[in-house]
């Protein structure tokens, strides 16, 4: 059994946070995989289901980002699972729009929703660090995390989601390679072929040369008809 857990702030005015990156990834595999409804549970909301034949918890913390450990911590227990057994998806400031890496361990980067995990059951599990860019300064961090996606950046999200999805079976059988593949096929998708290069054949032949002149010609023609009489 796995827990992924997606990492965010509870209520409608933070929904498309960047900082809610997390909650959205679990709400769009439960959407795609079929997942039993929501339900209360260990101060979040959790749902169930398989992922290519591995069961998996999906929980979302509604304790708030800084107290994100309290939930995880409560249902890892629950069902006897290790930090090994966790999965969690985070918003990250150090990686650019769209791209998606893979860590175990480690520490939290100042993170708040990771600084609680780690203090609740450790650092020993893995994180699904989802990039979202910097505002470039970092007194401008807190507003721009809290702030929503803007318009121009929904098509990368929306192929960054749909990409987790794809991969999420993989990942659940702890494949990253597999599932980071998954992501960038719908991310950067291969550029189209180039054109086959044409046969080969004879090149074109050269147009006849201009026609010799029949008449008197030239005064080199007309010496040359001298010598011949």
């Amino acid at each position: 059994m796995r827990l992924f857990v997606g990492l965010g702030n509870p209520g409608a005015k933070y929904a498309m946070n960047r900082h809610n990156i997390g909650f959205m990834v679990l709400d769009r595999i439960a959407t795609d995989h079929g997942f039993a409804p929501w339900r209360v549970k260990f101060h979040g909301q959790l749902t169930e289901g398989m992922l290519d034949g591995e069961k998996v918890l999906l929980l979302k913390p509604e304790t708030f980002m800084n107290r994100s450990g309290q939930s995880v911590g409560e249902a890892m227990r629950f069902y006897k699972l290790s930090p090994a057994d966790v999965t969690v998806f985070h918003d990250e400031l150090d990686l650019a729009p769209g791209k998606c890496r893979v860590k175990r361990g480690g520490g939290h980067a100042g993170h708040n929703g990771l600084r609680s995990i780690h203090g609740h059951i450790g650092e020993d599990y893995v994180r699904v660090r989802l990039g979202i860019g910097h505002p470039g300064h970092k007194d401008r961090v807190s507003a721009y995390v809290l702030s929503d996606f803007t318009k121009a950046d929904r098509d990368w999200l929306d192929e960054l989601l749909r990409g987790i999805s794809d991969g999420a079976g993989a990942l659940a059988r702890d494949d990253s390679a597999r599932f980071l593949n998954a992501v960038a096929l719908r991310v950067a998708p291969p550029r189209p072929s180039s054109p086959p290069a044409p046969e080969n054949r004879p090149p074109d032949p050269l147009p006849d040369p201009a026609p010799k002149s029949r008449g008197a010609g030239g005064p080199f023609q007309k010496l040359a008809e001298r010598f011949r009489r």
